[in-house]
């Protein structure tokens, strides 16, 4: 049998950035599908409850970085209840010469840090007087020794890059990878300047809510993109959908696919919407050319495992902050350990700990390759030796993403040029997602309530 759809636009990809997408255009009063290819909505955000833990198996947290991300969630409303994190979640701890040390929240306590050399924190108190650099496609390392020192690169940016891209500050561009960093050097000459200048500029309503607190949902981040799918309706989000294809078709576009009893999906839309990889795009999109889309599908991303441990009873050191993140210097195993149950409610058993260990990344794909098996050893091992405790952990899972984080390198410059030379040649098809315009939760939501206006302000 075959079913045959038509609506107003097509969402591939029922992940942050394609729910968003879809529940704006619904709201505007556009007809919309959205097409996924896995049993359950949501991409890399999953939540489980067992035995008394709350885990997540993508991210763990978001931050609170963009009106759009706030506006969001009042719009959700009582069925998405947004829960910031405890207030010592502020304080974040790096590894080193054995012990963790607090990282620097501000200039103060950057000069009194043990993480900084002597004369790196005399090049930090003079970063403002320093000029900006004139290369648009320096590397972060470059920038960062530039401006801040070695130091500074191998405690402070080296981890934090771990945390975020798991990737290597040796081959990230700035300009693509941390705009708001590069704009800051660039628009004031200084990091520091930049941002006390920044920080007096008049701020919207929704943008003073965008408080850059931590965040997640009552009951682990599946509540958002179930909350999501439950405003979209079901009877618009497609599941299971395997071999999925996107062809022109005169002005409009038709979708193609085929459901796990195997009957044939046809859809009709003249807007398309993908948030795939890039990696999926040529099986996707079989009329655009290898040469066409080389730019999109040669980014590299991280892989990334995650090792989740639950103990009902802890005994190591106290948990008091958001996690501690470990420098490659160090050279340990894993990228840091999260600490979940220290950053939000109800994630472990009263006097329990909930732990969230990642390895792999850019840097040390060995690890990420090993057997589940050699995982756990190694995150028992890096627990024992970081956080004092030879207790067992009362649960232990493995979770592998081999497409985890996009790298936003040299090659990005040439992937934007690709994305937008497909998309004025295909009016009506926006390359979304991931691939460009952020990583983070509130990049995907952003871009998501931007597509959806590009196509309410449109001609359908």
């Amino acid at each position: 049998m075959q079913k045959n759809i038509t609506s107003d636009v097509t969402v591939i990809g029922a992940g942050l950035t394609g729910l968003t997408a879809a529940f704006y255009l619904k709201k505007a009063g556009k007809s919309v599908t959205v097409v996924e290819r896995s049993h359950r909505v949501g991409g890399v955000i999953r939540t489980f409850s067992h035995d008394g833990f709350t885990y997540e198996a993508g991210p763990n947290t978001g931050v609170l970085s963009s009106p759009e991300l706030v506006q969001l969630f009042d719009d959700l409303g009582n069925s998405c209840a947004l829960e910031t994190a405890n207030p010592n979640a502020k304080r974040r701890l790096i590894w080193k010469n054995g012990t963790w040390n607090a990282l620097p929240s501000g200039l103060g306590s950057a000069i009194g840090t043990p993480l900084f050399s002597f004369g790196d924190k005399l090049r930090i108190l003079g970063e403002p007087f320093r000029k900006p650099g004139n290369n648009p496609y320096e590397t972060l390392d470059q920038l960062v020794l530039r401006r801040m020192g070695r130091s500074f690169l191998e405690y402070a940016i080296d981890p934090f890059i771990s945390g975020i891209y798991a990737g290597d500050p040796s081959l990230l561009v700035p300009k693509f990878a941390l705009p708001k960093l590069y704009n800051l050097e660039q628009n004031y000459g200084s990091f520091i300047r930049g941002a006390m200048k920044k920080g007096k500029e008049p701020k919207s309503a929704l943008e003073k809510r965008a408080t850059k607190d931590v965040f997640s949902v009552s009951g682990g981040l599946q509540s958002l993109v179930d909350a999501l799918a439950a405003a979209i309706g079901s009877e618009n989000i497609i599941l299971n959908a395997e071999n999925t294809q996107i062809t022109p078709h005169e002005d409009r576009y038709q979708i193609s696919a085929t459901a796990t009893n195997g009957d044939a999906i046809c859809i009709e839309s003249s807007k398309v919407v993908s948030t795939a990889g890039a990696y999926e795009l040529p099986s996707l999109f079989p009329f655009l050319g290898a040469d066409e889309l080389a730019p999109i599908t040669n980014l590299r991303y991280a892989k990334v495992a995650q090792v989740v441990a639950g103990f009902r009873e802890w005994n190591g050191i106290p948990l008091n902050g958001f996690g501690g993140l470990i420098p490659s210097k160090e050279r340990r195993k894993v990228l840091g350990i999260l600490f979940p149950s220290s950053i939000f409610p109800n994630r472990a058993p009263e006097g329990g700990a909930l732990l969230s260990i990642f390895a792999g990344g850019i840097k040390n794909e060995a690890v990420y390759n090993l057997s589940d098996e050699e995982l756990k050893q190694v995150a028992m091992r890096e627990i024992s030796e970081t956080l004092s405790t030879n207790s067992k952990p009362n649960m232990l899972e493995v979770f592998r993403y081999p497409h985890a984080i996009a790298q936003y390198e040299r090659s990005s410059e040439e992937r934007f040029a690709a994305i937008e030379k497909i998309e004025t040649a295909c009016p009506g098809l926006i390359l979304a997602g991931s691939i460009r315009d952020g990583i983070g939760m509130a990049d995907r939501v952003k871009q998501g309530v931007n597509i959806a206006k590009e196509i309410e302000t449109s001609r359908l």
